[in-house]
């Protein structure tokens, strides 16, 4: 125990030296980074506690236990496979952030306590933004300041709602929570928010597409996932996030089917994947919570591979529209080959690692004789199909041809792409080393007859209705154009109410600036620059309509005191007579 050291140290400790290190070195010490902490994760035995005393506070940094280890395998396989396929970026920035990024993932998974939880939380905020600016356009900029306001907001309801609930209990302990009070629901929607619940979804599917290549394969593995924790770890059998669950695993297949830019129809399809971890947690029971884990270790390798060959799409051809791509099957065969091992993934065909996790949450569905819920997932899997399994291959390296003659994608990018596909397939072959580090002892067997055939009816059938319907002209055509989500409702009244502001203020500054600054101001100092001719002309001009003779001089007596004053040139008696009455004036008035 003394030779190993908190998961989350090695990533985060090992980020801040990334750019003291020249090009080649870096390269070995990004890649070497995950497997050194991956031998140290093994070295620490179950149940163990790593704890440090903070003012009067107890802090829990590390807590092994296996919920929290299964999530600590796969996010170190993530982080190494995402290392080696950006091995083409020049910029530290982006490693740097990513190993901070996966570094509070590991930090949050591993948190004993709530506020140790929380500061990791939000470091993988600041991690996961960064990312999105990394790409450096004023989109990613735009997207990562929408991103950055969610989590924010996300963040402030659980900070609330720790303090509420450690002011109630007195204990700082990350357990079982359940839906108990204010604070729980405090709790439960920071967690929501991470976790893209629907009407909370938009910042996913607006920010992922828009960051760096590499950028979005780290985000698609962590943030979502680790909300899945969470809610694993505080909320199992809440029969709310069944219903939530639900609806997130429905209805992103409508958004994903007539989307073109396939970056952001894998963005719809990572919300309707984690849909069917929220519904497992929801349920509640071990083949459920089982099913919740292991669709989630499952999902990272899946999607993070469609991901990687969408990236290599466009590293190589500089687009991702639907519109634009077509027929690279010729110019990338591997990347062609290792898009299909994730869409075959991800759409549960069997020997593949989907058919293996996302069959026990309907498995533990269909023994809570949840029939309605079943169903929606039956739906749901079909429709993964559709815009996953065949749209994201079919549209990028078949279809028809664009024109598109590039090169291969990049040696590491291949080498990242088959590793995770190699994952895939094991996973779903040989399924018995996953299922050895889930939560709960798995007795579940998915290779049942019945399954095998059910399955594959439903895929042969879902590929026989694409097919259909693209030859019939019905299937949604691929069209440039905007989507409109649920963000369009509060993003079109905020931007005009920010636009309506400005204008009332703005006009309101600028009448004021007149007025004060300009008007009000140049009159005092006109009057303060002729205060003496002034006060000469107000104490003469009684005088003068008396009929008293002016004296030598042109002009008429205003003209001349003006005159005077402005040259210099007054007789010695007015100066005296102005300095008396000014000298009356402050022993009156002061």
């Amino acid at each position: 125990m003394s030779n190993v050291m908190p998961p989350f140290v090695i990533f985060i400790l090992g980020a801040l030296v990334i750019p003291f290190l020249n090009e080649r070195v870096r390269s070995v010490y990004v890649v070497a980074l995950p497997v050194v902490g991956f031998i140290n994760l093994l070295l620490i035995p179950v149940d163990t506690l790593m704890t440090v005393n903070f003012l009067d506070y107890q802090l829990t940094l590390v807590r092994i236990d296996r919920l929290s280890l299964a999530f600590g395998y796969i996010f170190h396989i993530a982080a190494f496979v995402t290392a080696i396929y950006i091995l083409h970026v020049r910029k530290n920035l982006e490693y740097v952030a990513g190993f901070i990024y996966s570094g509070a993932a590991l930090g949050a998974i591993f948190a004993g306590d709530l506020f140790t939880f929380f500061v990791f939380w939000e470091t993988l905020t600041v991690g996961s933004v960064m990312l999105i600016w990394a790409r450096c356009t004023k989109r990613s900029s735009s997207a990562g300041f929408r991103y950055l306001m969610i989590h924010v907001t996300g963040g402030l309801s659980l900070l609330a709602g720790i303090v509420m609930m450690v002011n109630e209990t007195g204990s700082i302990a990350f357990g079982n929570i359940g839906l108990t009070g204010l604070s729980s629901w405090l709790i439960f929607f920071g967690f929501g928010v991470n976790c893209a619940w629907p009407f909370l979804h938009t910042w996913l599917t607006d920010a992922y597409p828009e960051a760096t290549i590499g950028g979005t394969v780290f985000l698609s593995a962590f943030t979502t996932k680790t909300a899945v924790y969470a809610l694993a770890r505080a909320y199992p059998g809440t029969e709310l996030l069944i219903w939530i669950g639900v609806v997130m695993a429905a209805f992103p297949i409508f958004f994903a089917v007539i989307e073109n830019d396939l970056r952001r129809v894998l963005a719809y399809s990572l919300v309707n994947q984690v849909g069917f971890m929220v519904v497992g947690i929801g349920i509640g029971t071990e083949l459920a919570i089982n099913g919740a884990v292991a669709h989630a270790f499952n999902d990272i390798l899946f999607k993070g591979l469609l991901f990687m060959s969408m990236g290599a799409v466009m590293y190589r051809t500089g687009k991702i529209n639907a519109t634009d791509l077509g027929g690279l099957y010729k110019s990338m065969p591997w990347t062609a080959g290792f898009c299909i091992v994730g869409a075959a993934s991800i759409s549960a065909f069997p020997l593949f690692s989907g058919f293996v996790s996302k069959s026990m949450v309907m498995s533990a569905a269909g023994e809570g004789h949840m029939v309605g819920v079943w169903l929606v997932l039956l739906f749901a899997s079909a429709g993964v199909f559709h815009h996953a399994g065949i749209k994201i291959p079919f549209f990028a390296f078949f279809g028809h041809d664009a024109g598109h003659r590039v090169k291969e994608a990049p040696k590491h990018m291949l080498i990242a792409m088959g590793i995770t596909a190699f994952l895939c397939i094991f996973n779903g072959t040989f399924y018995k080393p996953l299922y050895a580090v889930l939560p709960y002892p798995a007795l579940y067997e998915p290779y049942t007859l019945s399954h095998v055939v059910t399955q594959t009816e439903l895929l042969f059938y879902s590929a026989l209705a694409f097919t259909l319907l693209l030859l019939s002209g019905i299937y949604p055509a691929e069209i440039r154009a905007v989507n409109i989500d649920f963000d369009w409702f509060y993003r079109k009244p905020l931007n005009a109410f920010v636009n309506g502001v400005a204008l009332c203020l703005n006009g309101f500054n600028r009448t004021m600036d007149r007025l004060l600054v300009r008007e009000l101001t140049g009159a005092v100092n006109e009057v303060a620059t002729n205060a003496m001719a002034i006060v000469a002309w107000a104490i003469m001009s009684p005088f003068v309509k008396k009929g008293v003779p002016l004296g030598p001089g042109q002009g008429s007596l205003k003209t001349r005191v003006d005159l005077a004053f402005a040259t210099g040139t007054s007789p010695v008696g007015l100066f005296a007579a102005c300095a008396g009455l000014f000298i009356v004036m402050l022993f009156v008035f002061i």
